[in-house]
């Protein structure tokens, strides 16, 4: 019994230094909000002030701005608007100020998030930390896909890991 016992530490240690290591690389994937999320579910958004451009094709929300579509939640001081002049629906969202990322247990901070919605990815850039339970990653760039529930961090990845012994 102690055999397999130990056999499991070691087991578990290798596999936890193989993840280590493989974060210190400059890019590293990692799985985002367990489930995936469909793009083609309503957005909501709200905000303190809406500024709308019929020229451009935009809409400019300011001030504690809360995009909710199915699970997943995305807060940012200000966020752009881009619709599809062809289809008149959302093309895609630019979130500035410091963003937050929500979508079930897992959660990302960036600088800026850009969500394209066709395409069905966010791209968070500039000091981009992800949380998820006791683990947290950080990078300069994050992209979300989607429609696989995967993300890849990219530019000087570090991770901590915490363990079952903490």
């Amino acid at each position: 019994m102690r055999f397999y016992v130990s056999l499991f530490r070691i087991t578990a240690l290798i596999g936890v230094l193989m993840f280590a290591f493989a974060a210190h690389a400059q890019q590293f994937e990692v799985a985002f909000g367990g489930l995936q999320q469909d793009t083609e579910q309503p957005v909501e958004i709200t905000s303190d002030s809406l500024s709308l451009n019929q020229n451009d094709g935009t809409a400019l929300f300011k001030g504690n701005v809360l995009i909710i579509q199915g699970s997943m939640r995305i807060s940012a001081p200000e966020v752009l608007v881009i619709y599809n002049q062809e289809t008149s629906g959302i093309d895609r969202l630019e979130a500035t100020g410091r963003v937050l990322l929500v979508k079930e247990k897992d959660a990302a901070e960036a600088d800026r998030a850009d969500y394209n919605i066709s395409a069905g990815t966010v791209v968070m850039t500039g000091d981009v930390l992800l949380t998820q339970g006791p683990n947290t990653l950080n990078s300069n760039k994050m992209t979300v896909d989607l429609n696989t529930g995967s993300a890849e961090m990219e530019g000087r990845v570090k991770t901590i890991l915490k363990t079952g012994d903490e």
